[in-house]
């Protein structure tokens, strides 16, 4: 295992970054004050991606995506995640469980996904049922009989990350109830649903202090019917399919905060380097430069885990507890470092002239969204008590 970069990598990581720079940090200011991205932006800096190549980068090549690997992917990611997320988002990489499409929802969501003409976003989440995913009270009954009969799902999902700028969603919802050695399990099943279905009513929910143009929302279906070849993989087989997924997003929330992370210690570097008091650079203080080598040893770290992962989900290796360890070490380490960033600024650093506060409010998201810290210690520490029979 080595993580020396091709040519082609390397071409990668720095059109990246020169499209982040140049395409989207001169938004940040503008999203940041009013929370909003404004469709005309949005559209243009989809097209860019797509011109360049960024687009679907994820997707494999023969359906008309990037066709990169998971570890270049990562490259790619933490060079997205040092730029607003409202805005490293429309440089889209669809979620990897569109994969699981057959027959004609191939033509209908997942090729125009890949082109940029549609849109996806995912709900599990409920306000019940958080991380407790088998606890979802959202329900799809079959209205009928026989295996064609339609669905009909009525039930509740927040914290729906993308909806307002969406026009489908992979949705899971509990389509009955099965026995396991550990008593009654509810059975989970996949569907594409538009989010213009009858039935399907979508809003904005509470405003978050984290990603501001990066809205959560809140679905609410009534009798939404939803026809049996819209079903996304076998019924009662969403749990497994989920499990799928997760370790990408995982890596993905790894990734953009390790490039987050070295985008505010950049920035910190260079106000310590800079700043003077008692007539020297603050940096050569003890109390400042500790923070900066700690930033930079948590972050080299951080990176690693998460590039170790990347390259064991391309050899087929990768396990639970290797996503989950990436996600959480990384996602803690941004928060240490935003912190440290805030207190070598001093008072400036609280002040919305700089963008320091905006990356501190930014960080705290990361270690609650996809599988919050817990879940993930919990992923770990389960896995190697299992090694013992317990």
């Amino acid at each position: 295992m080595h993580f020396q970069l091709s040519s082609e990598q390397t071409m990668i990581v720095d059109t990246v970054r020169a499209f982040v720079e140049k395409e989207l940090y001169p938004f940040e200011d503008e999203v940041e004050r009013t929370d909003a991205i404004v469709p005309d932006l949005a559209a243009s800096i989809q097209a860019k991606a797509i011109e360049v190549g960024l687009y679907a980068a994820n997707m494999p090549a023969e359906l008309g995506g990037g066709g990169l690997d998971n570890f270049t992917i990562t490259l790619m990611e933490r060079e997205l995640g040092r730029a607003s997320y409202g805005l490293q988002m429309l440089v889209a990489r669809p979620s990897n469980i569109l994969r699981a499409c057959e027959g004609a929802q191939i033509e209908e969501y997942l090729l125009p996904t890949i082109r940029g003409e549609r849109h996806d976003c995912l709900a599990m989440t409920e306000p019940n049922a958080g991380s407790d995913v088998r606890g979802m009270q959202t329900r799809a009954t079959r209205d009928g009989t026989g295996e064609n009969a339609d669905y009909r799902i009525n039930g509740t999902k927040h914290f729906i990350s993308h909806a307002d700028m969406s026009d489908f969603v992979v949705l899971f919802a509990a389509t009955g109830v099965e026995d396991t050695k550990h008593g009654p399990k509810k059975k989970i099943t996949g569907f594409l649903v538009d989010l213009n279905s009858p039935g399907l009513t979508v809003r904005r929910g509470p405003a978050c202090v984290s990603h501001r143009g990066y809205h959560q929302c809140e679905l609410f279906f009534t009798d939404c019917r939803v026809p049996a070849y819209k079903r996304l993989g076998e019924e009662g087989a969403g749990f497994d399919l989920m499990g799928q997924w997760l370790g990408a997003t995982r890596l993905t929330v790894a990734a953009t905060s390790v490039g987050r992370g070295q985008r505010v210690m950049e920035m910190a570097t260079e106000w310590a380097a800079t700043r003077k008091q008692f007539g020297q650079p603050i940096g050569k203080f003890q109390g400042t430069g500790f923070k900066l080598a700690d930033m930079a040893t948590e972050l080299a770290a951080a990176e690693l885990l998460t590039l170790q992962a990347a390259w064991k989900c391309d050899q087929g290796t990768m396990t639970d507890s290797d996503a989950a360890m990436a996600k959480l070490f990384a996602s803690e380490a941004l928060a240490r470092v935003t912190d440290n960033a805030l207190q070598i600024f001093g008072g400036m650093g609280l002040m919305n002239q700089l963008p320091i506060e905006r990356y501190w409010r930014d960080a705290r998201v990361e270690r609650i969204w996809d599988g919050t810290s817990e879940i993930q210690r919990h992923i770990i520490s389960r896995a190697m008590l299992r090694v013992h029979g317990a």
